[in-house]
């Protein structure tokens, strides 16, 4: 292919996603602080530590169950809305596996005494600023449209991959050819550096056209390698189970729940093993894991009952962990049997699977403590400018291709 339809791709790809980009680039800026946003917006959902200890996610679960009756809870998260000291249970189910008529998905109880503190229908914008961030989360992660928004993100965010390596290529100089009398290769490199340097330069005195080509492009440039890595960590966070894993596993040793756990005939609506036990047994199969594997528990982080494939997932932060907050070290049990069936750690045991956790921190800015927070909030606006501008370059061709052809 030519430079020219390198150039076609870069701006139909640029114009496809500009839109997208800036509405998921903007939200962004605002996850980056989302706990602090929250507790600012709903402090009713921060409660006071009242006690020394937590309580412990079977007891949680039991108390969600015993007030609500009709319901059957999926998951206990002991570190909810990413640093919220409280306790999330989502999604809720009735008996036969549905949603029912129920206004919410969640139950916020206090991790020390117990205590109701709210529920929610997380993302549901109508229930007024008790959803305003998991509203801004979901236009994030799916533009608040569900599973379609969720592919519409994914192939937008595959677009995006592919046209950094091209936004990339067009910024290189064009190839000169060689002089005859031109025998150093040093020189040739030097003289092709030299003619490169521009592109990563902004004229800050130039003409209004000119300066918003080198933030387009010279921003584009300065920032390539974290831009690529939150285009391919967005192919993760939608396409998770299939461009992403496919990809991953050509190159990398891959091991995921969807990979390894198949999914049952019928979801399981009543599990053999209750929460009590489900915890008992996932503190015994860590414990063992741990030993085997050498790393320390340091917190417990979940207990989840994934219905699609009869398992109970047991989660807790280990020495494994890369994040700043939470974690992400799994223990994978029947739900009915008991019988063990997986271990996940998040670094040191399969290549795929400790890019993958570098990948996802970045992405949620759960990594590098507070600098690394800011960069991800100016990040966003840096994406949603570089969308701009080149809407703004495309416009100026394309008034200055009409000019040419009304002439």
């Amino acid at each position: 292919m030519t430079r020219h339809y390198w150039n076609l791709l870069h701006r139909w790809a640029g114009l496809v996603t500009a839109g997208l980009l800036i509405i998921v680039a903007i939200t962004g800026s605002l996850l980056a602080f989302y706990p602090e946003l929250e507790r600012l917006i709903n402090p009713q959902l921060y409660p006071r530590k009242v006690f020394k200890d937590e309580l412990d996610p079977a007891t949680i679960a039991e108390l969600a169950e015993q007030r609500v009756p009709n319901v059957r809870v999926n998951a206990v998260l002991m570190e909810a809305n990413q640093e919220a000291t409280l306790v999330m249970i989502d999604p809720i189910l009735d008996k036969n596996g549905q949603t029912g008529e129920l206004d919410f998905n969640q139950m916020i109880l206090d991790p020390y005494t117990g205590e109701e503190l709210a529920r929610r229908y997380f993302g549901a914008i109508s229930q007024g600023m008790i959803n305003f961030m998991p509203f801004i989360y979901k236009l994030h992660y799916t533009l608040a449209l569900g599973s379609l928004g969720m592919w519409i993100l994914g192939i937008c965010a595959l677009i995006w991959t592919v046209d950094c390596f091209v936004g990339f290529y067009l910024t290189l100089p064009l190839r000169r050819r060689k002089l005859p009398t031109s025998t150093s290769s040093t020189l040739d490199i030097k003289n092709w550096c030299q003619r490169w340097l521009p592109a990563w330069k902004f004229r800050w005195r130039s003409s209004t056209y000119k300066l918003n080509f080198d933030l387009h492009r010279a921003s584009g440039l300065w920032s390539w390698l974290i831009l690529f890595i939150f285009a391919w960590s967005s192919v993760y966070m939608n396409l998770w189970d299939t461009a992403y894993t496919w990809a991953t596993r050509t190159v990398f040793d891959y091991k995921t729940p969807w990979t390894e756990l198949p999914k049952l005939d019928e979801p399981l609506h009543d599990p053999k093993i209750d929460w009590r036990q489900a915890q008992v047994i996932g503190e015994r199969f860590m414990d063992e894991q741990a030993k085997i594997h050498d790393f320390k528990i340091l917190q417990v982080v979940a207990l989840r009952l994934d219905r699609e494939r009869g398992v109970y997932n047991y989660v807790v932060r280990s020495s494994r962990d890369i994040q700043d907050k939470r974690g992400a070290t799994h223990v994978f049990f029947d739900a009915n049997t008991g019988e063990f069936k997986l271990v996940l750690l998040p670094s040191g045991q399969y290549s795929g699977n400790t890019v993958t956790s570098w990948l996802y921190a970045l992405h949620m800015a759960n990594i590098f403590g507070l600098p690394y927070r800011i960069f991800v909030f100016m990040l966003g606006f840096i994406i949603a400018m570089l969308s701009v501008t080149g809407i703004v370059i495309w416009l100026k061709k394309r008034r200055a291709r009409m000019g040419i052809f009304s002439s």
